[in-house]
C-alpha cells in the first residue's frame, strides 16, 4: 500500500537540518504499524509525509503503485480525502459545531448531500459509542469522548488507512485504553493504521515496530 524509497527531508530545503535520512518504509495492505520516536526525533516530518502534507526534499513516496511526488496540490487534495483518515493529539474538534456536524465535514467536502452526511455521521458515531452525544458541542465532551469524535470523523468517508498522531497523549490510561481498542477492532476488520507514538506502552500493543531517532528509521525492537 505505502512504499518511501529513500526518502529524506531538508529544513530549508537544499542546506540546514536534515530531518529525515534515506527513510524506506513499506507498509502493506492491513498492516498496523506503530512508529516509535522521541521528541525531535523526525516523527512529525515522517507523518506529513505519510499524509501527504508534505513532500520530500529527495526520494519516492508511492501509495498504491502511484508516485505521490508528482501529483498536484488539487490532486493530493483528493487523494488525502479518499484514502486517508487523520487522527491527532489535540482532536482538532470545531467548538462551534455540534459532534454530529464536525463528523459530517469531510462528506460535506466530498459533495455528499445533507441526508448522506447526517445518516453516515450517526452510524459512525453509534460505533464508537457516542449516538447519545449528537448534538452536544466538544467542550461538553471528555478527552475520551473528542478522541472518538475525531476517529469517528476520520472513518465517515470509509478510507482504506487511518494515521493517527500521538492519538492518547491528551488521554488518561483509561481513555487511551479504550481508543486503542477501537484501533485493534479496525485492524481486525482490515483497515491499515500507522500510530505514531512516543508512548512505549502504546507500541505494546501494535503488532508491528519502527523506530526514529534522528531522522533515521530501524525495523523492530521491542517497545
Amino acid at each position: 500500500m505505502i512504499d518511501l524509497v529513500n526518502v529524506s527531508k531538508i529544513y530549508p530545503a537544499g542546506a540546514g537540518v536534515r530531518a529525515l535520512q534515506n527513510v524506506n518504509l513499506t507498509v502493506a495492505e492491513g498492516e498496523y504499524v506503530g512508529i516509535l520516536g522521541p521528541s525531535g526525533s523526525g516523527k512529525s516530518t515522517l507523518l506529513n509525509l505519510l499524509g501527504l502534507l508534505d513532500a520530500p526534499t529527495s526520494g519516492v513516496l508511492n501509495y498504491g503503485g502511484r508516485d505521490t511526488t508528482s501529483f498536484s496540490d488539487l490532486e493530493l487534495s483528493r487523494f488525502r480525502g479518499q484514502f486517508i483518515g487523520f487522527v491527532f493529539q489535540s482532536f482538532h474538534l470545531i467548538n462551534h459545531l455540534s459532534v454530529i456536524e464536525n463528523v459530517e465535514l469531510p462528506l460535506f467536502y466530498q459533495g455528499a448531500s445533507a441526508r448522506e452526511r447526517r445518516e453516515r455521521s450517526a452510524a459512525q458515531l453509534e460505533a464508537v459509542n457516542l449516538g447519545h452525544r449528537l448534538s452536544h458541542r466538544p467542550r461538553q465532551l471528555s478527552g475520551g469522548e473528542c478522541q472518538r469524535v475525531a476517529i469517528a470523523r476520520a472513518l465517515v468517508t470509509n478510507p482504506p488507512m487511518i494515521l493517527a498522531d500521538e492519538p492518547t497523549g491528551n488521554l488518561d490510561s483509561k481513555s487511551g485504553q479504550e481508543i486503542l481498542a477501537i484501533f485493534d477492532a479496525l485492524h481486525q476488520e482490515g483497515k491499515t493504521l500507522i500510530v505514531i507514538t512516543h508512548d512505549p506502552t502504546v507500541g505494546k500493543r501494535i503488532p508491528r515496530i519502527v523506530r526514529i531517532a534522528d531522522g533515521i528509521l530501524t525495523e523492530g525492537g521491542p517497545p
